[in-house]
């Protein structure tokens, strides 16, 4: 028998449709601004607005400093490499923690330095889940995928539901890589890290102002990172689940799922 002339299934295996109903309800959730708000106290906009117009105008090249850097350093190392006994999710636990200690113990000035530095740990941990999900790291494009979950795990809880859903925002993102992708990491850096860190640079400037606050201070910093931490996992868990379906059951099949577990929500 022809094996392309096969009918499409209508539904996706039980499996399967549990693991999509799980990675749907991680990615269209609540925003890590509002989670960070309910954090430390507060409105995402009271948040915003605290930090200095000054910090607020450089904001965004600070995010696109932060993003070449963990592009640069940690997709090109083994990002399941640890030379601990603990176990990698525990290791970049313990690390995000030291660092956001150090940032929140020196208020604004020592947050901005350690940015770099908690976003590249960040972009290692997406890494490692993306490689467990059986995708292959050296490929520009899985590298690129990698950097599209600081995208994704941006929502802005102002967004529009039917521009920030998560297939439009993977459209949208796709639209700014055509024509870079298999000449390099380098060349993803003008158009779509530009992209990324517009929609990262929502719950950055919220961390910001968390940190900030005297009275947030280094045990704050930390328990923000520690939500940073978490957050991005989950997502990067679920949008690599998700590419992993596709692998499994076409792409099609796939979004006709994802958009049916949606309708509710948008009704």
């Amino acid at each position: 028998m022809n094996q392309t002339n096969l009918p499409v299934p209508a539904s996706l295996p039980g499996d399967a449709q549990a693991e999509l109903e799980a990675a749907a309800a991680v990615l269209e959730g609540v925003s890590l601004p509002m989670r960070l708000a309910g954090l430390v106290g507060g409105s995402v906009e009271t948040l915003k607005r605290r930090l200095p117009g000054a910090v607020q105008r450089m904001l965004g090249e600070a995010v696109r400093r932060a993003l070449e850097t963990a592009m640069r350093t940690a997709l090109r190392s083994n990002p399941s490499h640890n030379p601990t006994p603990l176990s990698g999710a525990w290791l970049h636990r313990g690390m995000l923690a030291a660092s956001g200690v150090a940032g929140g113990a020196l208020g604004l000035p020592g947050t901005l330095l350690e940015l770099p530095i908690s976003t590249t740990l960040l972009l290692r941990q997406v890494a490692a889940i993306a490689a467990e999900q059986g995708e292959d790291l050296s490929r520009p494009e899985v590298q690129a995928e990698c950097l599209k979950v600081f995208a994704l795990g941006g929502r802005d809880p102002a967004d529009d539901d039917t521009e920030s859903g998560y297939f439009a925002l993977r459209i949208a993102l796709a639209e700014t890589l055509q024509g870079v992708v298999g000449r390099g990491l380098g060349a993803l850096v003008p158009g779509f890290l530009g992209a990324v860190a517009a929609r990262f640079g929502a719950p950055v400037a919220v961390k910001l102002s968390a940190q900030a606050a005297p009275v947030i201070g280094a045990a704050g910093g930390a328990a923000v990172n520690l939500a940073f931490l978490e957050h991005f996992r989950g997502i990067a868990t679920a949008h690599f689940t998700i590419r992993r379906l596709e692998r499994q059951h076409g792409p099609v099949l796939v979004r006709a799922a994802y958009e049916t577990l949606r309708a509710p929500a948008m009704a």
